[in-house]
């Protein structure tokens, strides 16, 4: 290519990536912080029971989680953002560095008790970015053989919210069969491959959380802040 020139760019919103900012950023001490959450509210939730087994290894690998409880939680659009369980949900999103879905699948597909929970946080809120930057794990749980169905539409959901998706994730085939009477999971390789995950997701939050707001620091975003304010200075009038 003999002629380099970017007649598109803006150059005063064009920014060569900076190495150090990777890894020069100052360590942050506290634990991360994993919010889980789950598809269902059955009064025996596998997606619950095998969000609590999560809970109980990311707290083994030094994490600090909280778990979201969906019940009560209004539709989309059906309350207020000010109602007490909407509150609740964002408040602990932008509370978490990193995240655990867990859903059912019903009908081939995540429940809607889980997208209703997505479908809540905004990308958005004021100035704060609730999801962008963070880490996401994804787990289902099947009534049947295996697959893969929710996890993959959970990924799709995670990028499209700007999360970081790990690369492992969990299918637990038969999970009536994986609980014993105790609502405890019994060892199998799903087990071993929940804790696999769990490993995996606080790794990566460790690896970019103190660097989280440049991943998300985007070209096009600075461009359109600077056009924003040029327009705002240059206005005529108020």
């Amino acid at each position: 290519m003999a002629d380099l020139a970017m007649p598109n760019i803006v150059e005063s919103c064009f920014a060569p990536v900076d190495p150090s900012r990777l890894q020069g950023a100052p360590p942050v001490s506290h634990k991360p912080r994993i919010l889980l959450l789950y598809g269902s509210v059955r009064p025996r939730s596998f997606s619950r029971l095998a969000t609590g087994e999560a809970a109980r290894i990311l707290q083994r690998f030094g994490a600090e989680t909280r778990c979201f409880n969906p019940s009560g939680l209004p539709l989309p659009d059906d309350a207020e953002v000010s109602h007490p369980k909407v509150q609740e949900l964002r408040d602990l999103v932008s509370w978490s560095e990193g995240m655990v879905w867990c859903s059912p699948e019903r009908h081939g597909a995540m429940t809607a008790i889980m997208k209703a929970q997505i479908d809540w946080i905004p990308l958005a809120l004021g100035a704060v970015r609730p999801t962008q930057g963070k880490t996401l794990a994804v787990m289902q749980v099947c009534g049947g053989s295996q697959s893969f169905n929710a996890v993959n539409q959970l990924r799709i959901l995670g990028r499209w919210m700007r999360l970081i998706t790990i690369p492992n994730q969990s299918s637990v085939a038969k999970a009536f069969a994986e609980f014993d009477e105790n609502d405890r999971m019994k060892p199998s390789a799903y087990y071993d491959r929940i804790v696999d995950v769990m490993e995996e997701l606080v790794k990566f939050t460790l690896l970019t959380r103190n660097c989280a707001d440049y991943l998300v620091d985007r070209y096009s975003e600075r461009k359109e802040n600077a056009e924003e304010l040029s327009r705002r200075v240059n206005q005529r009038s108020i």
